[in-house]
């Protein structure tokens, strides 16, 4: 195809060869007639007409020349302008369509690199699951209870090792049948699975025989696939549950040993006394020299000692038999002022001093509401802890300093706080760890054993019976304070 300027420049050359032939013929015709039309009367050439005919005749066809020539330029030029305009609209064109092919180019690059990455990605993870399925395999296979999965229509899907070891049904022989046809002995029954699937819930069963075996057995719901379905876990819970049973024995005759070993301490004291003022009387009697005055002293401290003993073993009695099963309503302070009254009886500092010869300093904070507590329980808490405080009192009275102690009961947020402090003999990091844990030992060190130096007994009353707190701080050079808190509510 010719270009729009070359096809200009042709056209010019043919006009322009078009009116030199015109020309040609008009001047060869002219000539022609010339020969008559330049003669004079005489026959003889004017060659002066010849001479301004033809240099009129050569001027108009140069003028003729020189318009095509200038129109034919003025074409021209304005065809190369178009040409210039059509070859720069190509250029550009050429330059977006490479930009454009170029960026296709880098996108294309860019995202055969994210597929290539993406693949990656895809192939390592598809490795990832085929060790992570692998392990679960390997996990349930090597769980040390049995495993069971059964579909909707209660036929096994999951048997794994425990399960092969301990119904001795292999893998292959129970999949895919029916579970009570398989191991028609199994604990659980149709309706606690067909329970799991209605609710969607866990399901739990315990299954034991007292003294023999003990299982824990729990149905889960299969809540993400695509199926309906359950997994029975049956955990052999035997050895912890008797493991358990048996330090709950341990503990539980440790707290009695504590606690009668206490209350012997507190009955032996007034004891003592009541046997002292016997053979005071005896020896007077013996000695024929009684007094009504002194002899009537010694039987009231007598009998006043043995209403001490008599009140202890009450209280014992009391505890022994137990407790109601409902919480009573009970003023802190109260009980506080009844356990110092009984304390006052049967506990002492050494042979020298008794409890009534320490200083009570008491900080009640006025409104306290009721607490729900088992009263009995908690005068037994108090006492305990007066006791501690007699045996450190007992240690420093020699020293010259007055024995005290500080009550204080304050309210705070939801809690009844509770505090009993001393400038007795404070306690060691080691006995500070071990006082609330229970005692434990052999016939050998129980000679040495001082019940006043364990709160185990109380601290499970604090704790366990009324869900409260209990802690100690101590410093060997200015005493002790117990801290209790009980919940209001």
């Amino acid at each position: 195809m010719i270009p729009s300027s070359q096809r200009c420049m042709v056209l010019m050359i043919k006009r322009l060869i078009s009116a030199l032939s015109l020309n040609l013929i008009l001047a060869s015709t002219a000539l022609a007639q010339g020969i008559t039309l330049f003669k004079d009367e005489a026959g003889n050439t004017n060659w002066q007409h010849l001479a301004n005919w033809t240099s009129g005749t050569l001027i108009i066809l140069l003028v003729v020349v020189i318009g095509n020539l200038f129109y034919s330029r003025r074409a021209l030029r304005h065809s190369n302008g178009s040409l210039e305009l059509i070859r720069q609209d190509l250029e550009r064109r050429v330059e977006e369509r490479t930009a454009t092919l170029n960026e296709s180019n880098a996108l294309l690059t860019v995202s055969n690199d994210k597929l290539e990455s993406e693949v990656t990605r895809h192939m390592s993870t598809a490795e990832l699951l085929q060790a992570s399925e692998s392990y679960i395999k390997d996990v349930l296979k090597s769980m040390p209870l049995m495993l069971v999965g059964l579909d909707k229509n209660f036929q096994v899907t999951q048997w794994n090792n425990y399960a092969e070891k301990v119904s001795g049904i292999s893998t292959d022989s129970a999949l895919g049948k029916d579970l009570w046809k398989v191991y028609p002995i199994i604990t659980v029954s149709r309706a606690q699975i067909q329970q799991a699937l209605d609710t969607n819930e866990r399901v739990t069963v315990e299954h034991s025989q007292r003294g023999m075996y003990h299982f824990d057995i729990t149905i889960y719901p299969l809540q993400e696939g695509t199926e309906d379905g359950v997994v029975i876990l049956i955990d052999d819970v035997s050895k912890k549950v008797m493991a358990e049973n048996m330090l709950i024995h341990n503990d539980k005759m440790s707290s009695m040993s504590e606690l009668a070993s206490s209350m012997a301490h507190d009955i032996n004291i007034p004891l003592k006394s009541i046997l002292f003022d016997l053979q005071s009387f005896q020896s007077l009697m013996a000695e024929g020299e009684v007094e009504t005055d002194e002899a009537k002293a010694l039987l009231e401290d007598a009998m006043e000692k043995g209403h001490s003993v008599s009140t202890i073993i009450n209280n014992l009695l009391i505890f022994a038999r137990g407790r109601n099963d409902e919480k009573q309503m009970a003023s802190v302070p109260e009980l506080m002022e009844h356990a110092i009254e009984l304390a006052g009886g049967m506990l002492s500092l050494s042979d020298e001093h008794s409890f009534k010869d320490v200083v009570i300093e008491r900080e009640y904070e006025d409104d306290l509401p009721l607490i729900p507590c088992y009263v009995t329980e908690l005068q037994y808490v108090f006492i305990s802890l007066f006791r501690h405080a007699c045996h450190a009192l007992g240690q420093s009275v020699g020293d010259g300093s007055d024995p005290q102690i500080k009550v204080v009961v304050s309210e705070c947020y939801d809690a009844l706080w509770i505090k009993i402090q001393h400038n007795g003999v404070g306690l060691s990091n080691e006995e500070q760890m071990d006082l609330f844990e229970p005692f434990f030992g052999n016939a050998q060190n129980l000679t040495d054993y001082d019940s006043s130096s364990r709160l185990s007994f109380a601290y499970f009353i604090v704790t366990e019976q009324h869900q409260g707190d209990m802690a100690v701080t101590s410093d060997k050079d200015v005493g002790s304070t117990f801290h209790i808190q009980i919940r209001l509510k």
